[in-house]
């Protein structure tokens, strides 16, 4: 019967890690914490950028609560490996599908990643730290939302790149 609590555990844990990860993103990655982000909305070569380092964090942050959890503190174990169930599910679809790190390439059509590649293209559509929508990472409002707010703050231009990149993937 416990095997049920600890896969309840995880399960909330990788939920309640995508409301963290968002306002994060939103209020440490684009406030006091841009000088690390910012290497993220720029372009780069190779294969690390100085934002990964949040990763890093992240991660050792789930090897402590493992490690506590196995020394006999209970749920922290499991708190631990569904921050490490979301750290995977984030480098698949975030570094794999939406910023295209791996060494295929796949641009989805529709659906639900077709979303989320839209929405975290039209993040990026605004250059510099303040002004960008959808600061989540497995979850995206509708495309219309998103547009929405970015043609209220920045009128047509970033609307008009956004429109690109939507009719660029429709092309692939």
């Amino acid at each position: 019967m416990l095997w049920i609590w600890n896969a309840l555990i995880v399960l909330v844990t990788v939920i309640g890690m995508e409301v963290v990860a968002a306002l994060a993103h939103k209020y440490i990655m684009h406030g006091w914490g841009w000088g690390w982000h910012l290497s993220h909305h720029e372009p780069h070569s190779g294969w690390f950028e100085l934002n990964d380092l949040y990763a890093v964090l992240f991660a050792a942050l789930a090897i402590l609560l493992i490690y506590l959890g196995s020394e006999g503190i209970w749920p922290l174990q499991w708190i631990g490996a569904g921050m490490t169930l979301y750290g995977i599910l984030y480098f698949m679809v975030h570094d794999g599908l939406v910023h295209q790190r791996w060494p295929f390439r796949y641009i989805p059509r529709r659906g639900y990643f077709k979303r989320l590649y839209m929405a975290h293209r039209m993040h990026h559509a605004v250059r510099g730290k303040e002004g960008c929508v959808s600061f989540g990472f497995l979850y995206a409002p509708p495309l219309s939302k998103l547009q929405a707010t970015l043609r209220k703050r920045h009128g047509a231009a970033v609307n008009a790149d956004a429109a690109k990149d939507e009719k660029d993937v429709a092309k692939r």
